[in-house]
Formats: C-alpha cells, sequence, structure tokens
C-alpha cells in the first residue's frame, strides 16, 4: 500500500484532488477520443511506480478531465505484458483508479476479427472472455484490503453497463456487435490454425490486452464494460498480411465512431 500511497500523492499534487468516477483505457490508435477535451496531463513517465508504454499509438499519459459533466480519467494508451512489464505492472493502473474513486471502468481495444460475420471497422460489445496468456494478474499474495483471494467471474463484464452500452448504440444508430474476447500473449501475432482453433473455442475477436486489466477490475469491485474495434481480420480470414501500421491506421479512420459511443455511454452513467 505504500506504493500506492505515494502514487496517489503525486497525482493529487497534480490534479488538485480531483476525484474521477469513471475511467477509460484507450487502445491502439483510439487517442482521438481525446481531441478537444482540456484538463491536467500527466505522463505516465512522471507518475510514481507507473511502467513507461513503449508502443506506437500510445500516447503515455492520464488525462483528468470533464466529460458530459462527468469527472473521469482517461488512460492514453496502457502497458502490455509482452513489453515485458509484469501482470502486476500491466495493472497497477486500475488499482489507483480505485483509490482515486473510480465506480465504472470502459476499457477499449483494437482486436483482430475472428468471427467471419465482422467486418473491419465493426464496434464489438465484449460479453465475456477466454484468457490464454497463461497467466493472472492476481498470482501472488492477495491484498485482502483490495480484493478477495478468488473471486467470482459471472459478471466480469458488468450486466448494466452492457445493457447501457446497448442503449447508447441504439440512441446513435450504430450498428453494436457482441461476442467474446480471447486474449494472448503476443507480440507476434497468432496462426491460421491458432485461429481456427480459437473460433472453436467461442472467440469472436482476439488481441494483447484487456483481459488483465478486467480481471483486477472485476476483483476491486469496479463495474467494466469493454469495446473492441476491429481493427483487421485474424490471420487466415483474409489474405492480407497483418501489421500493427494497419491497426493504428484502422484505429486512426475508425475511432470516431467508438470515440462518439464511448462519450454517450459516459453522458448516460
Amino acid at each position: 500500500m505504500e506504493k500506492i500511497k505515494e502514487t496517489l500523492d503525486y497525482i493529487n499534487s497534480k490534479t488538485n484532488g480531483f476525484k474521477p468516477e469513471i475511467a477509460v483505457i484507450l487502445g491502439s490508435g483510439l487517442g482521438s477520443f481525446c481531441d478537444n477535451l482540456k484538463g491536467c496531463n500527466i505522463p505516465y513517465d512522471d507518475i510514481p511506480h507507473f511502467a513507461s508504454s513503449n508502443v506506437k499509438g500510445h500516447k503515455g499519459e492520464l488525462l483528468f478531465c470533464k466529460i458530459n459533466n462527468k469527472d473521469c480519467v482517461i488512460m492514453q494508451g496502457r502497458f502490455h505484458f509482452y513489453e515485458g512489464h509484469s501482470m502486476q505492472e500491466a495493472t497497477y493502473p486500475i488499482k489507483i483508479f480505485k483509490q482515486l474513486g473510480v465506480k465504472n471502468l470502459i476499457i477499449t481495444n483494437a482486436a483482430g476479427g475472428v468471427n467471419k460475420n465482422f467486418n473491419v471497422g465493426d464496434i464489438v460489445l465484449i460479453l465475456d472472455h477466454i484468457n490464454f496468456m497463461g497467466t493472472n494478474p492476481l498470482i501472488g499474495k492477495n491484498d485482502d484490503s483490495l480484493g478477495e483471494r478468488f473471486p467470482d467471474m459471472s459478471n466480469c463484464y458488468d450486466k448494466e453497463l452492457i445493457n447501457l452500452a446497448k442503449k447508447c448504440a441504439k440512441n446513435l444508430n450504430m450498428d453494436l456487435k457482441e461476442g467474446v474476447y480471447l486474449a494472448t500473449t503476443g507480440p507476434s501475432y497468432e496462426t491460421a490454425a491458432e485461429i481456427r482453433a480459437y473460433r472453436v473455442l467461442g472467440a469472436d475477436v482476439v488481441g494483447m490486452s484487456s483481459v488483465p486489466e478486467a480481471i483486477v477490475a472485476n476483483w476491486l469491485k469496479i463495474k467494466t464494460t469493454t469495446l473492441s474495434l476491429v481493427t483487421n481480420f485474424a490471420t487466415g480470414v483474409s489474405d492480407t498480411k497483418l501489421s500493427h501500421q494497419e491497426v493504428i491506421e484502422t484505429g486512426k479512420t475508425q475511432g470516431q465512431k467508438l470515440s462518439g459511443l464511448i462519450k454517450e455511454i459516459i453522458k448516460n452513467i
């Protein structure tokens, strides 16, 4: 808890004790969400015990601001397991959000489409996940002051927020897909054989993030919903070779649609 206190003290010294109730984690290429938002920006490198995000398309800052008159904190880029961070380092910001007063978390990511009925540019509301990362962010000694040793996962993706997201998409006349997210460690993209196996297991989209954050948020009793932007077809679904540049470019071109949905959800929380 000493580390958490040091982080909180620094953040509060910069934000004058700003108490966000909603947090948003932005995935690759989705930084446009913060366009025209004004508030207090804090680089990750300046925050005690925060890791550094070195992935292209991730700005690496916390933004404390108001959105539709709601107090929010925006994580502009995340920490990935494949960067060499431990699971505890990758999910440390979620613990900080809880201590700041966050009650609702909106996670976003860029994902590969496994479901052949999905198209590039589709937004997928995540109903559940499959953890194929081979580890769990809660491994190790449990801090009972933060969460229980064996947390139930039946409402990891909060049903109230799921229904709210559906309602908001309908208000915006948006075709919101639904599905299951499968998480791998990366950084290599999946093989065609792996994608065929994941489809049999029930995966609709695949990516290299989000699940550790959702697990820790659930442990901390933070209501969570996840939105995936399909930025590419998974290996074997099309003949196109995968590249991170394609992910970033699709995020930029299609991100405005996702940004509009996030802001509508925030407005109605």
